[in-house]
């Protein structure tokens, strides 16, 4: 009988129904390592970023802006764009970023990181 290094024994049918499974739990585990919990900012990067901000809607330029974006309670990772910003909402606290491929609104409330 034909074993692997894991013990398993490769002649039964069970090692089929067992290793997809196997393997869709450890990509899970995986996934879930890489998640992190939103980064505080210093009051002074967030001033930084507002300014950016504000001067991309003002001169109309692109910027990349980064977010955090949640997939598990307080666990999530950060998604990134680049564009122009066209429209900043006060009420809503969130803008608007425009590129030649899709328009986004971001959260203002969950931007991490703005370069120019």
């Amino acid at each position: 009988m034909e074993t692997l290094e894991s013990g398993l024994d490769c002649s039964s049918g069970s090692i089929g129904k067992e290793l997809p499974e196997q393997r869709e739990r450890y990509l899970q585990v995986k996934e879930d390592e890489k998640l992190i919990k939103q980064p505080v900012l210093e009051q002074d990067e967030m001033e930084s970023m507002q300014y950016l901000i504000r001067d991309s809607a003002r001169e109309d330029y692109a910027i990349t802006v980064s977010w955090w974006e949640s997939v598990k309670g307080d666990l999530g990772n950060t998604c990134s764009i680049w564009g122009a910003v066209k429209w900043i909402d006060q009420q809503g606290r969130r803008i608007k970023l425009v590129n030649d491929e899709e328009i986004k609104w971001v959260s203002m409330d969950r931007i991490i990181n703005v370069k120019s």
